[in-house]
């Protein structure tokens, strides 16, 4: 072949490696950890009795669905025992593995599989309540399992356990933010053994030590980092050996009592978004923090500070260069996040329960659901414009995800998909 046709054969190579990551949601928020599908055709409008298929999820769980190759891999508490579930593209399930006994949530909103599945194409990772932690080949066999909490201690916090494993390139990483000896740890993705493991404790008030947000692997100086949210404190972290590269405090200086950190913060670009504080009592706090630095930049890497908004539990998610932010109690926010200035607020109709879910991007849509079935999708344009009302006539509480132009979302009974055939 000549020149030109290697580099056609190249940049098809390449468009095709591109399709096939953008058709999969392999974790938590998504393939960017943003919560964000750039590409892609999705439904703005649906009828809940009409959808692409609706399969029954055994038990209880909070969790959201992962997908990778036009699978879906999901966890629940099934009979008592703590289970991962795959089912094929079409919602018929394909194997069932049940992993140890349940430990069920607190809260009448969680469950003992609050954190979500996460996976590399090679395996699927899970954790639950439990302490239980494994590795499942695609096929559902079992790669390695062990309990975290019974090698390292038990879990010591006043509500269920949301944090979510991530991955990095070698490992998979577990945080345990709690009021015993919190931690963050480095398991081999092939064999399970610790790679590393680091403490991370701070004095904190009441409650403050209990973490529940979920990791962020990004790239800091063109190495592998992980970023950290809990104890009152934003860290970044070598993740090859867990070395703190810098840290970021003062999110509370009032010392209030009753402030775990629930929700993830969201990156975009070179500023780290923290919302912090109770919006669901009405004390919100939104934080805008540059990235970089070495050491402790508190001082220096505040860019901004709020306390007119934020959310307790739905995390913002980010597009174009904007931030996004669903409030709890049905307030949306667009912000500049280097200036943290709204670019434009709304208010959703009233109903009757608060925002869990959080809000997804897909398709330059913003979809957004609400405790009481719910869902609304809005454009994304200068202006709060709500497109389509759906009510799902099931409660949501886990976040909705995106993949190869369909829509999934679990309701408290159902794992439902949304989209053409």
């Amino acid at each position: 072949m000549n020149r030109l046709t290697n580099c056609l054969v190249f940049v098809f190579f390449l468009a095709m490696l591109s399709g096939a990551a953008e058709s999969n949601w392999p974790c938590w928020r998504g393939p960017d950890d943003n919560g964000t599908m750039m590409s892609g055709n999705y439904p703005v409008t649906w009828d809940a009795d009409k959808v692409l298929w609706k399969t029954e999820v055994p038990g209880k769980g909070a969790s959201t669905p992962i997908v990778w190759n036009k699978r879906i891999y999901l966890t629940t508490g099934a009979n008592g025992s703590d289970t991962v579930l795959a089912l094929d593209w079409s919602g018929k399930p394909l194997w069932e593995k049940r992993l140890g006994s349940e430990v069920a949530g607190k809260h009448q909103n969680g469950s003992g599989s609050n954190p979500s599945p996460v996976t590399d194409g090679t395996a699927v990772f899970v954790f639950f309540k439990s302490g239980n932690f494994a590795a499942l080949e695609l096929d559902g066999s079992i790669r390695w399992q062990t309990n975290l909490f019974e090698r390292y201690g038990k879990d010591i916090r006043f509500w269920d356990f949301g944090t979510s494993p991530v991955l990095t390139e070698k490992a998979v990483i577990m945080a345990h933010m709690h009021d015993g000896d919190s931690w963050l740890a480095a398991f081999d993705k092939v064999t399970g053994d610790v790679s590393w493991k680091v403490l991370r404790n701070y004095k904190t008030p009441v409650e403050g030590r209990q973490g529940y947000s979920t990791p962020i692997v990004f790239s800091h100086k063109g190495i592998e980092a992980l970023l950290v949210w809990g104890g009152v404190h934003l860290t970044a972290h070598d993740a090859s050996n867990g070395t703190t590269l810098w840290s970021c405090g003062d999110f509370n200086p009032e010392g209030d009592q009753y402030w775990p950190t629930v929700v993830s913060p969201v990156i975009a670009g070179d500023v780290v978004v923290v919302p912090y504080g109770r919006e669901d009592k009405r004390q919100p706090r939104l934080h805008g923090i540059k990235m970089g630095g070495s050491g402790d930049v508190t001082a220096t890497h505040r860019l901004w500070k709020r306390a007119d908004t934020g959310s307790f539990i739905p995390c913002p998610t980010t597009y174009k260069g904007r931030v996004y932010i669903t409030c709890d109690r049905g307030r949306m926010e667009c912000i500049d996040p280097l200036t943290g200035q709204s670019l434009w607020t709304g208010t959703f109709p009233k109903g009757t329960g608060n925002f869990y879910a959080s809000p997804l991007i897909a398709g330059g849509h913003l979809y957004a659901a609400r405790l009481d079935g719910m869902v609304f999708v809005l454009g994304l344009n200068d202006k709060f414009e709500i497109i389509s009302e759906i009510d799902m006539k099931d409660r949501i509480i886990a976040s909705p995800i995106a993949a190869s132009d369909r829509l999934l979302i679990r309701t408290t009974r159902h794992l439902v998909c949304i989209g053409k055939e």
